[in-house]
């Protein structure tokens, strides 16, 4: 039986896929259950908590489809975290002495809703699993399918998140524009500093497409145009390990020789060591709800550019950050077709009342399918021992 009302939640930070994912999770709700109510909170767990959310109407479900050309999310996100009650009764969102998770467990029912989509990372998904334990407790049947949204594709079992493929297209374009800053001045360094908090997989991805790109160019040394001077000089990731010595006298012979430095940089490398510092000198370390260190008020790219420029005998450096570029992207082909699968799986696993994360499940041969709470984790590391990360150190001169 069709349930009489759908809630729909994006949260976290936004990505390539979150508008997309909720206009075809409408789609897919139109041909399963036609005569299903969906409504949409506001800003994600904060809407749900506040009560907060709109009706879709029927003019609006047959116009979503202009959603998919959009990027961030039309109904709003927030990073809230329901098991962060001093955080929410800061924001106002629940009153004191009250449960977060119980306000939000109490709201849904409040507001009629058997089956809740949670579109977000590990985060999100966390406490989606949460709600989902408390409903089968109570004995309610609210059916929780979440879908994992999350550029830097950390989320264990699943091999590709949604967002992610457009975010490493996107970064490498960004890049694409930026090198081009290695003819504004002689001894030029650019830090190509890109999101991945834990996770090196987006920087990696994002290095191989743009020399990729680079492959497809045609170069013109003799005006000074010189592949050499376009390529990336040195990729560095949470997962890896190096000798800051031997990058140095590395990359000093690149400057030499090249004339110029492109590094591509995790936003989480080197953090430990940025962190250790500023609590030695005890200064306070801005952390978000979620315990999270807030990146970018400790500019790790700046910092690592710092640390090099003096020692590799750069002129002029140039940090830039594509993160905000690429999570806001629409999302392309090969993101779309996944949005697409996933939500009519999601829309079918809650209309059967089952609850769980759809996604590829690198467990189960890559297969979409709807993946148990119990089976979500985050913080999945790259395999810097790939085969593909392996070409790029070899290709740019980095063992």
């Amino acid at each position: 039986m069709a349930p009489q009302r759908v809630g729909i939640l994006t949260a976290g930070g936004i990505a390539p896929c979150l508008s997309a994912a909720v206009g075809c999770l409408i789609e897919s709700y139109g041909r399963l259950a036609p005569a299903a109510e969906i409504l949409c909170y506001r800003h994600g767990y904060s809407g749900l908590l506040r009560g907060d959310f709109f009706p879709v109407s029927a003019e609006m479900a047959r116009s979503v489809g202009c959603l998919a050309t959009f990027g961030g999310s039309a109904i709003g996100n927030s990073r809230v975290k329901l098991t962060n009650g001093e955080d929410c009764r800061r924001r106002g969102l629940i009153g004191e002495g009250e449960d977060p998770q119980a306000v939000a467990a109490e709201r849904i029912s409040r507001d009629g809703i058997s089956v809740l989509h949670t579109i977000g990372g590990d985060d999100t998904n966390a406490v989606a699993a949460q709600l989902a334990d408390r409903f089968a407790v109570d004995g309610r049947p609210v059916a929780v399918v979440g879908l994992p949204k999350t550029i830097d594709n950390d989320v264990i079992p699943i091999t590709l998140t949604l967002g992610a493929d457009t975010a490493a297209q996107e970064s490498a374009h960004f890049f694409s524009h930026v090198a081009n800053e290695c003819t504004s001045a002689p001894r030029m360094l650019i830090v190509h500093e890109v999101m991945g908090r834990h996770c090196g997989w987006l920087t990696a991805a994002a290095a191989i497409r743009y020399r990729s790109w680079l492959d497809r160019q045609e170069f013109l040394p003799a005006m000074g145009l010189d592949r050499r001077r376009w390529d990336i000089h040195g990729v560095y990731l949470p997962e890896m390990h190096w000798d800051m010595g031997i990058e140095i006298a590395r990359l000093r012979e690149v400057m030499e020789t090249v004339g110029n430095v492109n590094l591509f940089v995790s936003e989480g490398a080197g953090v430990e060591t940025i962190v250790a510092e500023m609590e030695r000198e005890g200064l306070d370390v801005p952390r978000d709800a979620f315990g999270h260190v807030k990146l970018d008020r400790i500019n790790p790219g700046k910092w690592f550019g710092a640390q090099l420029a003096i020692h590799i005998g750069a002129e002029k450096t140039l940090v830039q950050k594509s993160g905000y570029f690429a999570r806001s992207s629409p999302p392309n082909g090969v993101d779309l077709r996944l949005i697409r699968e996933s939500a009519e799986l999601a829309a079918a696993s809650a209309l059967a009342g089952q609850s769980g994360v759809v996604g590829l499940d690198g467990e189960r041969g890559g297969k979409l399918s709807l993946i148990a709470f119990d089976r979500i984790r985050g913080g999945k590391p790259y395999d810097v021992g790939c085969k593909e990360f392996r070409q790029l150190c070899k290709g740019i001169g980095q063992s």
